[in-house]
């Protein structure tokens, strides 16, 4: 039976990022991917956004990560090429109300280190079309291509010794000797059901969607510690016509959702999302990406609240994506949960599980602190 240093399950942008921390730390690293090329799940259907590090509890793992992850991530694009901007985002406020959330979230980012300016009438003039009694401007929000991103990031691992096996779906795994410190027996099979094994000292679980199913099929911690999975849908409409700011913009934030907001892509496109919808799925397999057409009907009047002059037709279905959520619709959102030797008491195993935003911009944050843990 071969043996790996470590095995990384799941090659999405947080899988590539800490297989290529743990190979330039020294390790020999394989990725196991269950789809036939990298990045096909979260990491293919979101916002593209670097996050400023505004909206997290300060402390939390998604704040420390997301600000650390920020500065690595413009470094790291400008240093590999990959296509970005640093393009800025308003926070708007249409009443006294949302004017007061953003005082809410303007004593955050500061908590966090993250720097924000208030504007008033200055609003009208950074965006005219815009309606905001004031508004936020967060300067180091940008936007990146995730795709350019995680194919350098494997082009990183592989030069530093790593692989990806593609069309590679884990199945079981259970610990070699006493609470794994033999290292862990894998198992698996190809798309061509060819079955394989490979005895890992180090299992790291970024399987992103299928996170909690994995974290279930590792022999060893209690499976009651895994918390069950839950699946949030968000559609986005692309804009026909020209964009009403020349940034991002977002609503003043509701809660743990961030409202329907003003995205662009590298060419300008303009799209708005994404709306929240939770999905009665167990399953990744049963995830419905449609975008259903009638839901623009709500995009319109969320958006008209900020941007008044919306035209009617104006919005086209886009894309979807899922968030691999670990809480329900009446719960409050938990941090980022990573689990290894030291929390649940297995060597050299990993659990990533909810990882959802801002895990993008945190990616290259997130494989910096697991390669440097001192219980791996």
């Amino acid at each position: 039976m071969e043996r790996v240093g470590a095995l990384v399950i799941g090659a999405g942008v947080i899988g590539l990022a800490v297989a290529r921390a743990l190979a330039l730390a020294g390790r020999e690293v394989v990725v196991l991917e269950r789809e036939t090329a990298i990045g096909t799940g979260v990491s293919a259907r979101n916002s593209e956004v670097i996050h400023a590090g505004l909206y997290y509890t300060p402390g939390s793992c998604k704040a420390r990560w997301c600000v650390r992850g920020k500065a690595l991530l413009y470094e790291y694009a400008a240093a590999r090429g990959v296509a970005h901007r640093r393009c800025g985002k308003l926070i708007v406020a249409t009443d006294s109300e949302q004017i007061a959330a953003l005082q809410r979230l303007a004593d955050r980012a500061a908590a966090n280190g993250v720097p924000l300016e208030w504007l008033s009438a200055a609003v009208r003039q950074r965006a005219p079309a815009l309606r905001a009694q004031a508004a936020l401007w967060s300067p180091t929000t940008g936007i990146v291509d995730s795709h350019g991103l995680m194919q350098a990031l494997r082009a990183d691992l592989e030069a530093a010794g790593g692989s990806v096996a593609l069309a590679s779906v884990f199945d079981a795994a259970e610990p070699i000797g006493a609470r794994g410190e033999g290292g862990w027996r894998v198992h698996g099979h190809t798309h061509r059901g060819e079955p394989f094994e490979l005895a890992v000292d180090v299992l790291v679980n970024a399987a992103g969607l299928w996170a909690c199913h994995v974290a279930r099929a590792i022999a060893g911690p209690d499976p009651t510690r895994w918390p069950a999975p839950r699946y949030a849908k968000g559609s986005y409409f692309a804009l026909s016509g020209r964009a009403p700011a020349d940034c991002l913009v977002y609503p003043a934030p509701q809660d743990a959702w961030l409202g329907v907001h003003l995205t662009l892509d590298l060419a300008g496109q303009a799209r708005f999302g994404p709306d929240l919808e939770w999905l009665a799925v167990d399953t990744p397999e049963a995830i419905d990406y449609a975008v259903d057409p009638g839901r623009a009907d709500t995009f319109y009047a969320a958006i008209r609240r900020y941007w008044p002059g919306l035209p009617d037709g104006a919005l086209q279905p886009a894309y979807s994506g899922v968030r691999p959520k670990i809480h329900g619709p009446d719960e409050p959102a938990p941090d980022f949960r990573l689990d290894g030797p030291a929390e649940h008491g297995w060597a050299g195993l990993v659990h990533l599980l909810g990882f959802e935003s801002p895990g993008l911009t945190s990616a290259l944050a997130i494989g910096e602190a697991l390669a440097q843990r001192p219980d791996l």
